[in-house]
């Protein structure tokens, strides 16, 4: 067999990036190398040509991930003509829909891969800083007024990560509800008195 061409390498990396990236949302990053080639559709032994560890696999799929978001995201669209409130509500319902609840590995990479960097906070330095700064832009997405959408984030997280671990169960429902409930019909999810700063 000969060998394979330059543009041929670099679409079957991006391959593999791609199909890591739903994968480990999908099933975290314990997946298998062996797996993940054979779901990428490439031989086991072709992931060493392409990529030093898995490690550093695990850093591009976390990156791809964030920056497919970005660049399919409806709800940019709306931030760039001004319409913040109304791309902050799309995106909360959005987030807390049935169907994000049941497509993880198309879903959103904060829930997505947050167990995992959890298990290993150290291990992933890189990812780690990728993650990071994922959380903060999707935070200010959700931002309005004095309020940096930090709460409401770990609000949709929260209950979008309990409606996956519950989805047989009609709790599941009620759980993406009551969140959705609370975060739109608040204006800023945030129902307990203001701080006072006196």
């Amino acid at each position: 067999m000969g060998r394979v061409s330059q543009a041929q390498a670099q679409e079957n990396r991006q391959r593999v990036v791609a199909t890591a990236s739903r994968m480990f949302r999908e099933k975290g990053t314990a997946v298998s190398v062996a797996d993940l080639m054979k779901a990428a559709g490439l031989t086991h032994g072709g992931f060493y040509k392409q990529f030093g560890s898995k490690e550093d696999l695990v850093d591009e799929a976390i990156a791809h991930a964030f920056d497919e978001q970005a660049a399919h995201s409806a709800v940019a669209s709306e931030e760039q003509a001004g319409e913040h409130e109304a791309a902050r509500r799309t995106l909360i319902e959005d987030y807390l829909s049935v169907w994000h609840r049941d497509h993880p590995g198309e879903g959103c990479p904060v829930s997505g891969f947050a167990a995992d960097l959890g298990r290993e906070p150290g291990q992933a330095a890189r990812a780690q800083d990728v993650y990071i700064n994922g959380v903060r832009n999707r935070a200010a997405r959700l931002a309005t007024g004095d309020d940096d959408g930090m709460a409401q984030l770990c609000t949709m997280v929260g209950a979008l990560v309990l409606a996956r671990a519950t989805r047989d169960n009609p709790i599941s429902d009620e759980l993406l509800q009551a969140a959705r409930t609370a975060l739109t019909e608040s204006g800023t999810g945030q129902s307990a008195p203001q701080r006072r700063t006196d």
